[in-house]
Order: structure tokens, then C-alpha cells, then sequence
């Protein structure tokens, strides 16, 4: 190699390394809460955190919200509010997030008179 090569590769040698720590690290904005490997969902045009929140009739809500459902309360995020008939003045019935309302009711499930 030549004189001019080896000035090169000196040089080289000396600015990549230069031009890696002159950003210094990563600033967050303040205020902003660490969410790193924590997955994040959609609620129409918002992204959430999961472990704070759910989606709900497309609003934002947090995971400890209630509802009514007849004489019973629901948790939201949670549960889900069933019509049911099968019985007099029994209407609804609250089952577990993603079990289909025409399921057969379970031990689960609690049975909510109709309010009138």
C-alpha cells in the first residue's frame, strides 16, 4: 500500500468511531413512560398500552371500568353483557370477553335480572 492508502484507512479508523459517539445517547422526551417490548394496539386512530387500557365501543377506556348489565355490574374490558330469555325476569347474562353470548351458559357466567 501506498503512503496516501494508509493516511486513508488512518483516518477512516478514527472518524467512523468519532461520527458513532458524537449522538450520544437516546433522550426521551420528559414525561414519557418507558414502554420497551411492551406491545401496543390500535383503538381507532390512538395507540394504547394494553396493560393501562382496552378499547371499548371504540373510546379508550382503563382496564378498571364498569358498566351495567340489568342488576349486575361488568367490567368492561374484561366481561360482556348477554341479552338472555330463557328465563322470567332474568335478561342478561355477563360472560367472559370473547365467549359467544349463544354459548351455553357456564359456571362462570352470572345470571342479571332485567331492570324495569
Amino acid at each position: 500500500m501506498t503512503l496516501r492508502c494508509h493516511i486513508l484507512v488512518v483516518l477512516a479508523a478514527l472518524d467512523i468511531p468519532m461520527l458513532l459517539w458524537s449522538h450520544g445517547a437516546p433522550v426521551s422526551p420528559k414525561g414519557a413512560s418507558l414502554m420497551l417490548c411492551q406491545p401496543l394496539r390500535r383503538c381507532g386512530d390512538k395507540l394504547y398500552d394494553p396493560l393501562q387500557h382496552c378499547c371499548y365501543d371504540d373510546a379508550l377506556v382503563p382496564l378498571t371500568r364498569t358498566q351495567r348489565c340489568g342488576n349486575c355490574t361488568f367490567s368492561v374490558c374484561f366481561e360482556q353483557c348477554c341479552p338472555w330469555s330463557f328465563r322470567p325476569q332474568e335478561a342478561f347474562v355477563v360472560k367472559g370477553k370473547g365467549q359467544m353470548c349463544s354459548s351455553v351458559q357456564s359456571l362462570d357466567d352470572r345470571v342479571c335480572r332485567s331492570v324495569s
